[in-house]
């Protein structure tokens, strides 16, 4: 058994090398033909969401409207048209806006549903490829998930932090990740303060996973769902660490290509590569559920057999005498 694992180690560790080398002449190439920043203005400061009525909610949604419009305007005047039209429809008069910052790359967090009556709360965290210009695609995981959940839930698509590219080698550390946490750490906090008899639960996709991990020790949250992960980024990471009071649950479709990413962390002169064991290995200690056949972006599909595992999850009774976070 030894004999045969030792060279599967050394073929994964020459793989990853291999990805990260690989990463590292692509960002450059790929990033010459991208377009520099989009500028936007500074949005203004809000105050902490300490009670999700309905009247303090239309009032953050009508500040955070006014603020993806002064940055449609800028975006227009610089001449990006794209962000321009992204943030034309962001702005429209339904959509729901916990807070918003137009620069670098775009921060949001959407919420479906009505939070104030929500006794579900479902939290989005997105992986590597996620901006304002192509925010539809989850938007639609978020969409579709709401629909599935019903009207005694609300989901929040998270885009607050600058995802890595995925073909680069920032998408094989934990660096975004680890900028990313304390802003996930404090709008989860906030959540919770502002709607503190609903279950809450952290969805997290590919590498929005790794943010995850990095931002749940201690997290009032009841369940934390890494799907299409690659690994959760710790050194010897398991679920009993990372979900502290909450569930832990991994799924992997069979069509993800995640599955061939290396399960291992390489500490090379001056970086760390990789993100550690397999969530959905019984080594990790997570709870498993059915995610499928499909690909690393079907998870969250209309109708997909992963959309109803997840939305179960979040639908899941709370423990006898227990209510959220109250």
């Amino acid at each position: 058994m030894a004999s045969r694992t030792r060279p599967r180690l050394a073929r994964s560790r020459r793989a990853l090398i291999a990805a990260l080398l690989a990463a590292s002449v692509a960002v450059p190439v790929s990033g010459a033909a991208r377009p520099g920043a989009v500028p936007a203005p500074v949005p203004p400061v809000l105050a902490p969401l300490t009670a999700a009525t309905p009247e303090a909610l239309r009032e953050r949604y009508a500040v955070n409207r006014a603020a993806v419009r002064a940055a449609e305007r800028t975006a227009a005047g610089h001449g990006d048209h794209r962000r321009a039209a992204a943030l034309r429809a962001l702005a429209a008069p339904e959509r729901r806006l916990l807070s918003f910052d137009g620069r670098d790359g775009g921060r949001s967090a959407e919420v479906f549903g009505e939070p104030a009556a929500a006794d579900r709360i479902a939290v989005l965290v997105p992986g590597a490829d996620t901006s304002l210009d192509d925010y539809w695609r989850l938007r639609a995981d978020a969409l579709a998930l709401s629909r599935e959940l019903g009207n005694r839930a609300a989901v929040v698509a998270w885009l607050g932090y600058r995802t890595p590219a995925t073909v680069g080698p920032e998408a094989l550390t934990t660096g975004r990740a680890d900028a990313a946490a304390p802003e996930l750490r404090r709008f989860v906090r906030e959540l919770v303060t502002a709607l503190p008899a609903a279950r809450t639960a952290l969805l997290c996709h590919s590498y929005g996973s790794v943010v995850c991990a990095r931002a749940a020790p201690g997290l009032p949250v009841d369940d934390i769902v890494l799907y299409g992960s690659p690994g959760t980024g710790g050194d010897g990471d398991r679920a009993a660490r990372l979900g502290g009071g909450a569930a832990v649950w991994a799924g992997r479709s069979t069509g993800d290509w995640v599955a061939e990413v290396p399960d291992l962390r390489l500490r090379l002169p001056f970086v760390t590569v990789g993100f550690g064991t397999d969530p959905v290995s019984e080594e990790f200690g997570a709870r498993i559920f059915d995610a499928g056949s499909g690909g690393h972006g079907d998870y969250l599909r209309p109708g997909s057999v992963p959309l109803r595992s997840i939305a179960r999850i979040v639908s899941r009774p709370l423990p006898s005498g227990r209510a959220g976070h109250v």
